[in-house]
């Protein structure tokens, strides 16, 4: 860490831990970077939106640890390729305004999210659903317009009543769900303050901005609880501090450097292969990320149902120059690239890091950096050379078809770097089409292995999911997925004296 935001640090920790306020007895304050956007699960799409729903509302169906689709409150049969029935589970709980899920909720809440004049994000997500019908009072059929072996997947959408929908209930200033919380009420700073329905145990999520603020709050005991939201070097300097702990584990976070292959020079798998034998993952995890991230080969990782076992490419600079010398480039014609990224400090340390790396091959880097809107939206208009960016939140393979199909090229899909191959069309369409799971797995992993080969995009690395919580705080457990769902069994203890600060 920097010696001056150090010592900035350990003088504002002095004087946060002579004045922070006294626990509240029975709150847990949890710090985000933002507060959710909505707390309506059809409208929610950014990171903290999702989560913080998913703790209000309960899907149909869940993911395991692999990706699979489990009961969540509904188990399923395949009654036809193209037809599924849902019947829900005996003890689901009731909605928080006393009234039971029934079947109509279900078919209530899918309707909505495929409503043309609502406008839900998540409505192409359910493109594949014909119809929608009620057996009985416990039973709900999903018709589709075509087989899929992985349809329950996509039903992790949280249920509502369909007396409210009906309605026009607003669910963002009054959520009703059967979640494991209810709202208590929206914060002054956008943030939330929900009670958990087993025990009226409170969670504040408390929006704060500023990721050395965030630290500082959690040393003076005005935030027990930080999910993430915390640059690596900074999670790791508050690993060495009395009272505190650091809790981390792989997540599905993966960062990658993005290429536009309509660029002349990026169109040659030669200078993309150099690119990728220049970059030094292993340091760059090492040194910037602390080791609070995996060297990654694909959007998927290996522990996941249709993870691919791909080798790791290992930096070869050698190979690097020699490939860009095959390809027309060296000291007299050096090959010149423009990296785009977003304003947030830690992301320009990693883009100066790679621009180092890469100027050792001979490639000369311009690092641009933009705010979020502006840089989002070059991506996505392909106004780009390279650019960084990272896939949160990947549960599903059909992430190959939005990223990499030819027909997914934006503004209908997120093929952002124009990366066009019929073996790859052919690969994830074939495992659409598949009879199950396992014949889809195996069509999803060949189609890895050829983005593996091809390198559309460069892949970088799997964030890890890091926990940073104040000595009280115990029973937290992190998701792979940065859920909250930890927050469900976390309990506060009695912190030993004296447990603030040194």
């Amino acid at each position: 860490m920097a010696p001056r935001l150090t010592a900035l640090l350990l003088v504002c920790a002095a004087l946060a831990a002579c004045g922070r306020a006294p626990d509240a007895a029975n709150t847990l304050r949890v710090g985000l970077a933002q507060a959710p956007a909505t707390l309506d699960p059809r409208f929610a799409t950014d990171a903290a939106s999702a989560r913080v729903t998913a703790l209000l509302y309960r899907p149909l169906v869940e993911l395991d640890e692999a990706g699979k689709p489990v009961p969540g409150l509904a188990s399923w049969s395949r009654a036809e390729p193209a037809r599924y029935v849902f019947r829900l589970l005996p003890d689901v709980p009731p909605f928080s305004d006393g009234s039971p899920v029934t079947a109509a909720d279900v078919k209530a809440t899918y309707d909505a999210l495929r409503a043309p004049g609502l406008g839900s994000p998540h409505r192409s997500a359910l493109a594949m659903i014909d119809r929608v019908e009620t057996v009985d009072d416990g039973s709900v059929e999903f018709a589709l317009n075509r087989a899929d072996p992985l349809f329950p997947a996509f039903l992790r959408y949280g249920v509502m009543p369909a007396r409210l929908l009906a309605a026009g209930h607003d669910f963002d200033a009054a959520p009703v769900g059967n979640g494991a919380f209810t709202l208590l009420e929206r914060r002054p700073d956008g943030g939330a303050r929900l009670t958990r329905r087993r025990d009226g145990a409170r969670i504040d999520l408390v929006e704060v901005k500023d990721p050395t603020v965030r630290a500082l709050k959690l040393i003076g005991g005005e935030l027990d609880l930080i999910q993430n939201d915390l640059p690596p070097e900074l999670a790791r300097y508050l690993a060495g501090r009395d009272g505190l702990r650091v809790e981390s584990r792989p997540g599905i976070t993966f960062a990658y450097l993005g290429l536009n292959l309509e660029d002349p020079a990026l169109a040659d798998p030669r200078v993309r292969e150099a690119i990728a034998l220049a970059v030094d993952r292993e340091a760059i995890v090492r040194y910037l990320f602390q080791g609070f991230a995996t060297v990654g080969e694909s959007i998927l990782p290996t522990a996941h149902w249709a993870g691919a076992a791909l080798p790791e490419r290992q930096p070869d600079r050698a190979r690097a120059r020699a490939l860009l010398a095959d390809a027309g480039f060296g000291a007299e014609r050096p090959l010149r690239l423009v990296y785009k990224t977003s304003a947030d400090p830690f992301r320009l340390r990693v883009a100066t890091a790679l621009q180092d790396q890469l100027a050792a091959v001979g490639v000369e880097v311009d690092v641009r950096s933009f705010d979020w809107g502006t840089f989002y939206g070059d991506v996505k208009a392909g106004r780009f050379q390279l650019y960084s960016l990272a896939w949160v939140g990947v549960h599903t393979p059909d992430i190959l078809r939005l990223a990499f199909h030819s027909a997914s090229v934006p503004p209908v899909g997120a093929n952002r770097g124009r990366y066009r191959s019929a073996a790859l069309d052919r690969l994830v369409e074939q495992a659409e089409s598949a009879g199950d799971l396992e014949q889809m797995a195996d069509h999803y992993r060949a189609a890895q292995a050829l983005l593996h080969r091809d390198l559309p995009m460069i892949p970088l690395w799997h964030e890890s999911n890091v926990a940073v919580m104040r000595e009280g705080v115990q029973g937290y457990r992190l998701a792979m997925d940065g859920n909250y769902g930890g927050l469900d069994d976390v309990e506060r203890v009695a912190a030993r004296p004296n447990g603030g600060g040194r």
